[in-house]
This record gives structure tokens, C-alpha cells and sequence, in this order.
């Protein structure tokens, strides 16, 4: 099964009964696997999971979904959307969005609107934090996608930009703003026009958070399936390019993005990258090794709260994502993958 078949299966919205693997006979890899990767979906089944999705280069390996148990109200009310008409889920991903953001900053770059090396108050104008007039003309746009803007969570001067990396979800909304700027369009059409059309991701949609989801700093939540991120995956193996042949984003753009940034080599820009010398994680606390010590050194993620996740490994030509409640498994990323490369090494 060639990746454009797979394409073409995605797009048709095909799901199986939760925890089948979706291997035709015909098809020597996933059939060989078959015993291991049941193990692993036993895994993400008990970790509150509600979609899980396995694909190595672009063939389908495995497919889950499970429905939220009746006590997962709160889950319900702040996060959950529904289903597609296949039956994903549909779940507002929490910070996973800050990944799809810098895509399209990238395009933006691309389509010569952006240039991050440029102060943010170029495209917001001054006073769009509380840092004196003199510092906030330091931060740059890719400071704050970095996160290392030197600002505080209440847009205070804390440090100069570059030099501290401070995981901070209301300073990086201000990215949204950016984009926006730049383009002088919606953020919503922005998305729509220069990635989830173009790339097929027809479940993929910003909306507004509910008043119970609290002051967060980011009042618009991207609402998506294991479906599309898997989509969203397979661009960045395929260098960009969607599988109708459409180059939606360059690969020197997506390049940029994983670069390692000079505060916190397991970050990129919006990008959680595995494999560095040590790891600055979204709470605080620097932690020496790989984010993962059990997967691929290349490995780049997204990351939502509650254990969302988009993993993609170019060595490995694997995508994996996984939807749900926040994992009981307090190292789900490690055991997750040790359990993947038990099952496909």
C-alpha cells in the first residue's frame, strides 16, 4: 500500500472497529507486526485514549477509537467535539495548535509576508506587551516562537529575548496576532487557504473555547481528528509536499522549524524536538538526555495537554498520534515508545 493509497484512504474517512489493525492481508509488514502492535494498542487503550493512529511510510499499521467513558464530563465540556462522520474524535488539542501556528508561519515566510527577524511591534505596533519601550524592540518574532521572548506569562520584562526559554502560551497567542498582521486576513482563513485545504485536513478548524476552559492567555482552540494530524505528519516526511502533490509548505521553511534553539535544544520553533543534549520541559526544570530516551534521535513532536501528541520520525518514516484524557502512565511518551520499537524494529 503506497502512501497516496493511504491518502486516498484517510480522505474517504475509512475506521475500523476500535483496536483492529487496519493491514489488508495482502500486506507482509503490518500481518508481521500484528501480535506487537495489539500490545501496543492495549497501552493506549488503558491510558484513557480516545484516538490512536500508527502509520510507517504511509502505510496504515493501526487505527483505535474509543469512545469517553461517562465520567470524563469535564473532559467532554472543555475538549471534546463530537466525532467525524467515521467516527475520530474530534478534540480541541491545546498547545498541539502551537505546532500547526508554525507552519503557517513558515508559509508565511515562504510567501514573503514574514520575516521573523523582524521585532513583533513591526507587525502589532508598541505597547503590545509591558516590557519598557527600548526592550520590547528586541523581541523578535521568532523569539516568541522560540519561547525565549524574556517576557512573563503577564507580558512583563523578565530578561533579554533569546537568552531564557519560558514555555508561555499567552505570549505565543500573540504569534496568532502576528500572522494575521502579516497576512492582513483571519487567522481562520489563514489556516484554511494556506494549509488544512491544501493538505486535506477537512476536520481541522479554529473555534472559540468555552467560558469553562478558564483565562489561558489563548481563547481560540484548534479542533481536530487523529485523521488530520496524521496528514499533518505525513507533509512534514513528505518535505512539505500534501499528497495531491501540492508543495504547501518548503522544505527549507520546515527545516527552520526544527532547528534547535540555542535555550533549550529540545525545542524548535513550536516544535518539541528529540535527541538533544538535554531537555527544558513546558513546566520548568532542565532534565540532561533526549526528551524520549526511547525514541528515534530525529524524532519531532507536537504537544497538547493531556497527553495529545503528534510524533513524526523521518528515519523511521513513522507518524503516530493519540487523542484522549491525560494518560494515568505519568511516562507515557517512554513507554509508548518502547512498546513502538519492540513492535516495529
Amino acid at each position: 500500500m503506497t502512501r497516496f493509497h493511504v491518502a486516498a484512504l484517510l480522505a474517504a474517512g475509512l475506521t475500523l472497529a476500535p483496536a483492529v489493525l487496519l493491514a489488508a492481508p495482502a500486506a507482509p509488514p503490518a500481518s508481521a507486526h500484528a501480535p506487537a502492535l495489539q500490545a501496543v494498542l492495549d497501552y493506549a487503550r488503558a491510558q484513557k485514549t480516545t484516538g490512536f493512529l500508527v502509520i510507517r511510510d504511509g502505510e496504515v499499521l493501526a487505527r483505535a477509537n474509543w469512545p469517553l467513558p461517562g465520567e470524563a464530563q469535564r473532559f467532554r465540556a472543555l475538549f471534546a467535539h463530537g466525532t467525524t462522520p467515521a467516527g475520530e474524535p474530534l478534540e480541541d488539542v491545546a498547545s498541539l495548535q502551537k505546532s500547526v501556528v508554525a507552519v503557517l508561519a513558515a508559509i508565511a515566510v515562504d510567501r514573503g509576508l514574514l520575516d521573523v527577524d523582524r521585532p513583533v511591534s513591526d507587525y502589532l505596533g508598541s505597547g503590545w506587551s509591558k516590557a519598557p519601550p527600548e526592550k520590547e524592540a528586541q523581541i523578535r518574532v521568532v523569539d516568541i516562537l522560540t519561547m525565549s521572548s524574556g517576557l512573563t506569562e503577564g507580558f512583563a520584562y523578565a530578561a533579554a529575548p533569546g537568552t531564557v526559554f519560558l514555555y508561555n502560551t499567552p505570549v505565543y497567542a500573540a504569534a496568532q496576532r502576528v500572522l494575521e498582521a502579516a497576512a492582513g486576513r483571519p487567522l481562520a482563513e489563514i489556516t484554511r487557504d494556506w494549509l488544512t485545504e491544501p493538505a486535506g485536513m477537512a476536520d481541522t478548524a479554529w473555534r472559540p473555547r468555552p467560558a469553562g476552559f478558564g483565562d489561558v492567555g489563548n481563547p481560540v482552540g484548534l479542533v481536530t481528528s487523529p485523521g488530520d494530524l496524521a496528514r499533518l505528519g505525513q507533509l512534514v516526511l513528505d518535505g512539505g509536499r500534501a499528497a495531491n502533490g501540492t508543495q504547501v509548505v518548503s522544505r527549507a521553511g520546515l527545516s527552520d522549524l526544527f532547528r534547535r534553539s540555542a535555550v533549550n535544544p529540545a525545542y524548535g520553533r513550536l516544535w518539541w524536538l528529540n535527541g538533544g543534549a538535554y531537555a527544558v520541559r513546558a513546566a520548568g526544570g532542565r532534565a540532561e538526555g533526549p526528551l524520549i530516551p526511547t525514541a528515534p534521535a530525529d524524532l519531532v513532536a507536537a504537544f497538547g495537554a493531556l497527553d495529545r501528541k503528534l510524533y513524526v520520525s523521518p528515519s523511521r518514516r513513522l507518524v503516530v498520534v493519540r487523542l484522549g484524557q491525560d494518560a494515568p502512565d505519568p511516562a507515557f511518551d517512554t513507554t509508548l515508545w518502547r512498546l513502538l520499537s519492540a513492535a516495529l524494529n
